[in-house]
C-alpha cells in the first residue's frame, strides 16, 4: 500500500472541522507550559541552548513549542479572516492580543519591577529606563530591554524574554490581512507558492549560508510554519490528517539530520504533527475544551516569574524552582484570563455585534 493510498484514505481537514471537536486549547496550554519548562534551564545558567533537547534536535523545547504555536495560529487566523472578513478580523486580532500584553507590561514594570528593583522606589519610577522599557516592549516587542536595578545579578537581566515572538506573529497577521484584501486568501495556488517559497528560502539559507545568524533563520522559520498552518486550512477539502504521513515525515526528518534539508523537514513536519494532534479523529474522540484559556498568560508571565524566583534564590537548581514557577504562572495566568482576556473577548463579541466563532481564538505566542 503506497503513501498515496494512506493519504487518500485518511479523513480530510474539512471533515475534521465539521465534527466541531478539536484539541487546540489543551495543546496551546501544553506548549506554553513547555516554554516555561525550557526556560528553567536558561534562566539559571544564562545559556539559551543549555537544555537537553538541544543536543538531539538542535533546538530547545521552547523553540519547538513556539513552532507549534505558529502552526496553530496560522491555521486558526487564516480561518478567522476567511469566515469574518477584514473588519471583524482586525478587531478580533487586536482585542485578543493587545489587552493582555498591555496589562502584562504594566504589571511587570510597575508592580514586579518596583518590588524587585535595587533602586529607591521614587528613583525607579522616575527613571527614563522604566519609560523606555514600556515603550519599546509595547511598540516593537523588544524582549532584551532591562528595567533599572531589576534582575541585575541574573544571567539574563531582561524581565520579559518571550515577547519577541509577537513581532513575527503580528507580521504574519498583517500578511494574512493583505493577502485577504487582494482576494488571494482562498487561492490554493497562492498558499502553495507561499509555503514553497519560504521552504526553498530556508533550504537555500542552510545550503549556502550554514553559518547565517540565528535571526535570519527565525525570519524564515516562523513565517514558514505559520504559512503551512494557513495552507492546510486553505487546502482543507483535499488535505488529509494521516498518521502514516506524519510518521513518514518524522522518519524523513530523522534521516535528513545533518543535511541542508533537516530544518525545513523538521519545521514542516512539526506543523503537520501539531495540527494532526489538534484535529485528527484518533486524538479528538475525548477532546476537552477548558473554560479558561491560560496559554497566553502562561506564555507572557512565565519568564518574569522565573526571573524573580531565581533572583530571590540564586543558588537553587533549575529543577527545584520549576514546580513553584509553574504553579505561580498558572495562577497569574488565571487572573489575567478572568480580569483581562475574557472581558476583552466579551468586548470583541459586542464590537462584532454577534457571538464569536466557537473555534479557539489564537493568541500570540
Amino acid at each position: 500500500m503506497s503513501v498515496f493510498s494512506f493519504w487518500n484514505n485518511a479523513p480530510s481537514v474539512s471533515s475534521a472541522l465539521a465534527r466541531d471537536r478539536n484539541n487546540f486549547a489543551p495543546i496551546r496550554l501544553a506548549l506554553a507550559l513547555a516554554v516555561v519548562v525550557s526556560h528553567a534551564f536558561s534562566v539559571t545558567t544564562g545559556v539559551i541552548t543549555d537544555e537537553p533537547l538541544t543536543i538531539s534536535t538542535g533546538f530547545t523545547l521552547g523553540e519547538h513549542a513556539v513552532n507549534g504555536f505558529f502552526a496553530i495560529s496560522g491555521f486558526l487566523v487564516t480561518m478567522s479572516f476567511d469566515r469574518r472578513g477584514w473588519r471583524d478580523y482586525a478587531i478580533a486580532r487586536t482585542l485578543r492580543i493587545a489587552p493582555g500584553l498591555i496589562v502584562a507590561v504594566l504589571a511587570v514594570s510597575l508592580l514586579l519591577g518596583a518590588a524587585m528593583t535595587a533602586l529607591p522606589l521614587d528613583e525607579y519610577l522616575q527613571s527614563p529606563g522604566l519609560r523606555r522599557f514600556v515603550t519599546a516592549t509595547l511598540t516593537s516587542f523588544k524582549s532584551n530591554i532591562a528595567l533599572p536595578g531589576v534582575f541585575a545579578d541574573n544571567p539574563f537581566t531582561f524581565p520579559m524574554g518571550t515577547v519577541w515572538t509577537l513581532k513575527y506573529e503580528v507580521m504574519c497577521y498583517a500578511g494574512v490581512f493583505l493577502i485577504g484584501l487582494v482576494g488571494l486568501l482562498r487561492s490554493r495556488l497562492a498558499a502553495l507558492v507561499l509555503v514553497a517559497g519560504l521552504a526553498l528560502g530556508l533550504v537555500g539559507l542552510d545550503l549556502l549560508r550554514p553559518d547565517a545568524p540565528k535571526s535570519m533563520e527565525t525570519a524564515l522559520r516562523l513565517p514558514l510554519i505559520f504559512a503551512f498552518g494557513g495552507a492546510l486550512y486553505v487546502w482543507r477539502d483535499r488535505a488529509r490528517l494521516s498518521g502514516f504521513v506524519l510518521l513518514t515525515l518524522i522518519l524523513a526528518t530523522w534521516l535528513s539530520s545533518g543535511t541542508f534539508l533537516y530544518k525545513t523537514l523538521l519545521f514542516t513536519g512539526t506543523a503537520y504533527g501539531i495540527l494532526w494532534l489538534s484535529l485528527a479523529l484518533a486524538v479528538t474522540r475525548f477532546s476537552y475544551e477548558p473554560k479558561a484559556d491560560l496559554s497566553y498568560g502562561t506564555y507572557l508571565y512565565g519568564w518574569p516569574i522565573q526571573q524573580s524566583l531565581h533572583a530571590l534564590w540564586p543558588g537553587i537548581a533549575a529543577g527545584v524552582l520549576l514546580v513553584p514557577s509553574l504553579a505561580i504562572t498558572l495562577l497569574i495566568a488565571a487572573v489575567s484570563w478572568t480580569l483581562i482576556e475574557k472581558p476583552a473577548l466579551g468586548l470583541k463579541a459586542r464590537a462584532l455585534g454577534r457571538r464569536t466563532l466557537k473555534t479557539i481564538e489564537p493568541a500570540a505566542p
